[in-house]
């Protein structure tokens, strides 16, 4: 878990991903431990004690339950939303492609859905665990956009990975296509020696022409820089600046007719 004013990222299902990717330093295990049935309710009260205004959900992947966590991690959101008005971002594992446990996070009423499609196409199979396939990625974020047209949608690439231009420009434009509205670009750091090496430190003059490709592609927002991850808190802070004007739209709307 990690605090920083009045944003917060937490890991919720434990600390053992059932996935392996190299680029990811998450202990893994085929079975892990079952889930703490307490969490959702703990987590909300907790969140809603430290008075925070914007707060990311993450966690491990969870291929050992039918639902990889999407019921878990959608009553986390619920149990959030009743105690407050807190804006709460789910970064969410690919769920094995299942379409009904993306449906599942969106109608918990989450303000913004995360999933990072991480690398290239090329790349996918060297840098991600086999199961997570680049395409599998792109339909989860398509089908969020398809049950929720207005739900903020996010993504993440890694760059320093052996990428070309071509193939993130490739990548970029497969997430607008996908209906992604934000998109993070970092570098990528080698965790530990057992990790996959970083290829290139990409210049901050090729992140910012990264940062301009995105904004003529039309993303909403666009951060790119060596620091900046998934998530990242100057682009929390821009969408829920968004998401305040579309609920004050809304409220005002609803008073005038």
């Amino acid at each position: 878990m990690c605090r920083d004013n009045n944003e917060s990222i937490l890991q919720l299902m434990g600390d053992m991903c059932t996935r392996g990717s190299r680029f990811c330093s998450v202990k893994t295990a085929r079975k892990p431990p079952p889930l703490d049935a307490e969490e959702p309710i703990n987590t909300a009260s907790a969140i809603v004690d430290w008075g925070l205004d914007y707060v990311v959900l993450t966690s491990v992947d969870r291929d050992d339950l039918k639902d990889g966590g999407a019921s878990h991690i959608a009553s986390t959101v619920k149990e959030i939303k009743k105690r407050s008005s807190i804006l709460v971002e789910c970064l969410v594992p690919d769920f094995r492609g299942d379409e009904d446990c993306v449906a599942t996070i969106v109608n918990c009423n989450l303000d913004v859905f995360a999933h990072n499609i991480e690398t290239v196409e090329r790349l996918t199979p060297f840098v991600r665990d086999m199961r997570a396939r680049y395409r599998q990625s792109l339909a989860v974020l398509k089908a969020a956009k398809k049950f929720n047209p207005n739900l903020i949608t996010k993504s993440s690439i890694m760059l320093g990975l052996g990428e070309t231009n071509q193939e993130v420009e490739q990548t970029l434009q497969d997430l607008r296509d996908a209906g992604v509205d934000a998109v993070t670009l970092g570098q990528y750091m080698q965790p530990t020696k057992r990790h996959l090496k970083v290829v290139e430190y990409v210049t901050p003059q090729k992140f910012k022409a990264w940062e301009n490709l995105g904004n003529q592609l039309g993303f909403l927002y666009t951060a790119s820089g060596p620091l900046v991850r998934s998530s990242y808190k100057a682009g929390e802070y821009f969408l829920a600046n968004i998401l305040k004007q579309r609920k004050k739209q809304q409220i005002d709307s609803h008073t005038t007719s």
